[in-house]
């Protein structure tokens, strides 16, 4: 089967927005504490406690997988969001999509496929039922990725029809 070719943009909050929240780089004004030694601004919660959930802190030690790659299959949670944000400026891909009306959002809608090169001086999260590729980290390092834990298994993992190749512009 054959694939199309999509390039990463760069991460934008009014871009990425059908997906999730950017965190950090060009975000409001916010409060100042500490004595003026600390700007406190509000970020979008997370949703991590649906169906008995709580939130989980995690490292997640990334392996390289550097463009181009061809991405085959998504995956989604729809109990819960997802935050990913890179230690040490390492820089990642992400790749997601909006739920396919069609199918009331089981199945990804392969024409609102997107990817997003994020630098790895901000970090991401994806709303809940969000599809998404695994971590693409673009070099070997740790990030730091808050999601939801529960009894409750909430990881639907979905094949594209046609699988595509992400490549940097």
């Amino acid at each position: 089967m054959s694939s199309r070719t999509l390039l990463v943009q760069p991460l934008t909050q009014q871009a990425f927005a059908p997906y999730g929240d950017v965190l950090g780089g060009e975000v409001a004004s916010g409060l100042f504490i500490n004595g003026g030694t600390s700007e406190k601004i509000a970020l979008g919660d997370p949703a991590l406690t649906g169906q008995d959930g709580e939130p989980s802190l995690n490292l997640y030690r990334a392996r390289a997988n550097p463009l181009p790659f061809t991405a085959v299959e998504l995956e989604r949670h729809c109990i819960g969001s997802q935050s990913f944000i890179p230690l040490a400026g390492v820089p990642f891909v992400v790749i997601v999509a909006l739920g396919d009306p069609s199918t009331d959002g089981k199945t990804p809608l392969e024409s609102s496929i997107a990817a997003f090169w994020i630098d790895g001086s901000c970090g991401v999260t994806f709303k809940p039922a969000t599809w998404h590729h695994p971590l693409l980290s673009q070099r070997d390092g740790d990030y730091v990725v808050l999601e939801r834990r529960g009894s409750l298994v909430d990881c639907e993992i979905q094949s594209l029809k046609q699988p595509v190749e992400v490549r940097r512009a």
